[in-house]
Parts: structure tokens; C-alpha cells; sequence
């Protein structure tokens, strides 16, 4: 059954609990329009699962959130796992994560294929270049709404602007930024009351928090299968590694460097992108910095997170090796170990972590520190927002020193001023004709492909 959304008096009497068929096809959806790195997904999630459906509230859905900020790996597939868990179990986790993660694989691997075979993809490049201009506005609407619910009092906006200044203008590391929200919000839970508290639009209860009063066997329903899956998701990534270890070649050196990149890239793709280009290119030689530049552009611009680079530099790594199995076979094969070894962790840090959050918080000291994470969350979604946003807008970003600080700033000549059409019409679509996402997401994709025809893009 549907979610009926007319009225909040309707939608309490009607609404059902969502079944799994219901999810997975709501869950393929958001990976298929999972475009513009951790912020437009999480917009997407946000509207898909608490504004649209109900399934899950605001508070659940930043609690999540904030806990899978703080672990290494791609935040919004961990995300999307961890509300697949609260939802359907493992069961649920394990689809949600893998549909946000496929349908960007896929198209990474015809775009890998196509780029060793092609070399170029100028019309796959306009259609997404148009996307990406949408996703632009979507971010914007997303943080107006996360901040106006999130934002409970002078305390949480002071937080919210002090975390994007630290990480806009003085380049403080995103996981000490987070963690120092957390402690203050744990010694001072007080200050962050309204916005723990208060974090839950209006209307009726979500359908997971209803069934939680209705079934009080359902959170230990959901521990119980993620303490089994987190086990199973340890096993099946250590599996191909210690099987890989004693031999030599590109395939185990992609296994254990992959996998070590698995658990040390806290604080986004971003923080670890330039370990793994400078590697990939100057360690192991399997790729040339041109061909990780064009990776990064294509992975910036297909559904799903941005840490799908590495699936290129893995297929590329694999291509070129002189043996039996290279080639797009070779390609093909180092591509799935790849992704295998960089996303099996991502499930067993959720499906281990995410009941004990669950189980504690209604502690006053994780709240005021859950919450205070969301008030610098909201700070982190702005920065994010603004370094993507430049970067889509503008097409040389210089270094300013500004005192002793150095600033990221557009260089106003080199405007793009395609990318800034394309997104003023997003902003129309969205909010002035309120044409929805989907139509949105599609009026702007042909956008960007009529570009690429008249003007050349």
C-alpha cells in the first residue's frame, strides 16, 4: 500500500508500514538519482524516506546521519544502509546499501569500458553536466529544510556557522570539527535541548516510530540481524584479501590497498582522493594524473558516491596488466575486487555500529551530543554545498590568502555561464512551478545535451 500524503489526519489513518518490495524499489530509485556527491544524496534521502513517505523522522534520520559521519567511508551509502537496517533488518540494509552503490557501478563500468576502448564520452559528459547543475538546487532546498528543523535556538546556529567557518576558511579536518561538536554537546546537552528535541516536523508520527510502540520485539528483531550481518560482511571482505595476500601482482596490491583505504578515509571521499591519485599514479604506475582527472570527472558526474573513482583506477590497473587475464577481462575483474574490498567494510561498520546507537539514545549526553553534531552537520552540508557549487559554476578556483588563512575563491571570469542557466532553470522547476524532482532531473539533463549541440559544452 502507498503512503496516502494529502493531510496529516489521512495519512495517520491510512499509511502502512512499507514492505520490502515497497523499499527496494524506492531504494533503486534514490541510487539511480543518486547525482552530486554526499549532499545531493542525502537531500534525496531525506525527501524520498522522511518528507515524502514518513517512514522514518527527522530525528532517526539525522541520529543516523551524524553517527555515519563519523565513520570511515562514502557517508550516504553507509547512510542509506543504516535506514535500510531500521526499516527491513539486514535484509533491508544490505539492499539499500547495494542499490545505492550498483546503478552507479554500472554505469562506471560502461564508462571505463568506453573510455579504454573510446577514449572520450562528450555526450554522456553533457547529459550529466546538466544533472549536476540540478543537484545544485536540490542541495540548496535540503539544507533550507535540514536547518529549519534541525536549528532549535541561538546555540545550534552559532555551532552551525562556527563549523562551516572552520572548515571554509581555516581548513580544520572534517572529523575534528564533528568530534568536537559531539564533546560539547555531550558535557553541555542543555544548550543543544530544543534542537534534540525538537527535530521532528509536525504531523504524524513515523511509520517506524508507530511500529516500534506497536511492536516492542522490533528493535531486538533488528540487533539481533545486524550483529549477524556485520559479522558475515567482516568475513566476506577479509575472505578475497587473505586469499590474495600471499600472491603477487595487481591483485593483491588492490586488495590490501583498497581495503586499507576503506578504513582510514574519515571525513569523505575528498580527504583521501589525493593520497590515492598520487599512489595509484606515482606508487604503483597504473594509471597517468590525466586519467585520474578524467576519472574524477566521470565519477562526479554518475549516481552513486564519489568514491566510485576508485572502481576506475581499479578497471584501469587491471586493463593494462601484462598477463593472462588483462584486457577488459582484466579491467572487469580488478573493477568488482574493487569495489568488493572498498564497500564490504562500509556494511560491517554500519551493521555493527548503528544498534548501539540505537539502543542508547535516550541518554541525555549522546542526545545533546547527537545534536550538536547536527547543528555542525548543517555547517558541513553548507561548506560542501559551496565547494561543489563553485566548482560547477566556475571554472578556476584560485587560492586567496587572507591573513594567515587561505580561502578557495571563484575567479569571477571564469563563470560558466551554461552550468549558471541550467541551474537558474532547476531553481524555476523546483521551487516557482514546483515541477518535482524526477521532471526537474530530466528538464535539466536535456538542458546540459542541447548545450553540448549549439554551444559546443
Amino acid at each position: 500500500m502507498t503512503v496516502e500524503t494529502e493531510s496529516p489526519e489521512n495519512s495517520e489513518k491510512t499509511a502502512a508500514f512499507p514492505s520490502l518490495t515497497e523499499a527496494t524499489r524506492v531504494w533503486f530509485r534514490i541510487g539511480c538519482l543518486s547525482f552530486g556527491g554526499p549532499t545531493g544524496q542525502i537531500a534525496l534521502m531525506h525527501r524520498e524516506i522522511v518528507d515524502e513517505r514518513n517512514w522514518i523522522s527527522d530525528r532517526r534520520f539525522l541520529n543516523a546521519l551524524n553517527f555515519c559521519l563519523l565513520l570511515p567511508g562514502p557517508e550516504a551509502q553507509q547512510l542509506a544502509t543504516y535506514l535500510g537496517w531500521l526499516l527491513h533488518g539486514a535484509k533491508g540494509g544490505l539492499i539499500a546499501g547495494l542499490l545505492f552503490i550498483l546503478p552507479g557501478a554500472m554505469v562506471m563500468l560502461a564508462l571505463s569500458t568506453v573510455f579504454v576502448l573510446a577514449g572520450d564520452v562528450p555526450i554522456v559528459a553533457a547529459l550529466f553536466f546538466g544533472l549536476k547543475c540540478a543537484v545544485l538546487v536540490i542541495v540548496l532546498q535540503a539544507l533550507i529544510k535540514v536547518a529549519g528543523r534541525a536549528l532549535k535556538g541561538p546555540v545550534p546556529w552559532l555551532l552551525a556557522v562556527a563549523a562551516f567557518t572552520a572548515l571554509f576558511v581555516f581548513s580544520i579536518p572534517f572529523p575534528i570539527v564533528v568530534l568536537g561538536a559531539g564533546v560539547m554537546g555531550a558535557l553541555a546537552p542543555a544548550l543543544f535541548a530544543p534542537a534534540a528535541h525538537g527535530a521532528t516536523a509536525s504531523g504524524p508520527p513515523a511509520l517506524l516510530d508507530r511500529m516500534m510502540e506497536e511492536n516492542p520485539d522490533y528493535a531486538r528483531g533488528l540487533a539481533t540481524s545486524a550483529r549477524r550481518a556485520g559479522l558475515i560482511a567482516l568475513a566476506a571482505w577479509a575472505l578475497p584479501v587473505l586469499l590474495l595476500l600471499p600472491l603477487t601482482g595487481v591483485y593483491s596490491d588492490i586488495a590490501l590497498f583498497f581495503s586499507k583505504m576503506a578504513v582510514v578515509t574519515f571525513g569523505g571521499a575528498y580527504a583521501v582522493l589525493a593520497y590515492v591519485a598520487q599512489e595509484a599514479v606515482d606508487g604503483y604506475g597504473w594509471l597517468s594524473a590525466s586519467q585520474m582527472l578524467t576519472g574524477l570527472g566521470l565519477a562526479e558526474t554518475t549516481p552513486g558516491p564519489l568514491i566510485l573513482v576508485l572502481q576506475f583506477v581499479g578497471y584501469l590497473a587491471g586493463y593494462g596488466q601484462p598477463s593472462s587475464l588483462s584486457g577488459l577481462a582484466g579491467g572487469v575483474a580488478a573493477s568488482v575486487l574493487t569495489l568488493w574490498v572498498t564497500f564490504a567494510p562500509c556494511f560491517a561498520f554500519v551493521f555493527l555500529g548503528a544498534p548501539a546507537i540505537e539502543r542508547i539514545q535516550g541518554n541525555k549526553s549522546l542526545s545533546g551530543a547527537l545534536a550538536a553534531i547536527t547543528a555542525a552537520v548543517v555547517g558541513v552540508i553548507g561548506n560542501l554545498a559551496l565547494w561543489f557549487g563553485l566548482r560547477v559554476l566556475f571554472r578556476d578556483i584560485d587560492q586567496m590568502a587572507l591573513g594567515p588563512v587561505t580561502v578557495g575563491l571563484p575567479d569571477p571570469s571564469s563563470l560558466d555561464t551554461a552550468a549558471l542557466a541550467i541551474a537558474v532553470l532547476a531553481g524555476i522547476a523546483l521551487f516557482g512551478i514546483r515541477l518535482g524532482v524526477m521532471k526537474t532531473l530530466a528538464l535539466c539533463a536535456a538542458a546540459g545535451l542541447a548545450a553540448h549541440i549549439l554551444i559546443g559544452l
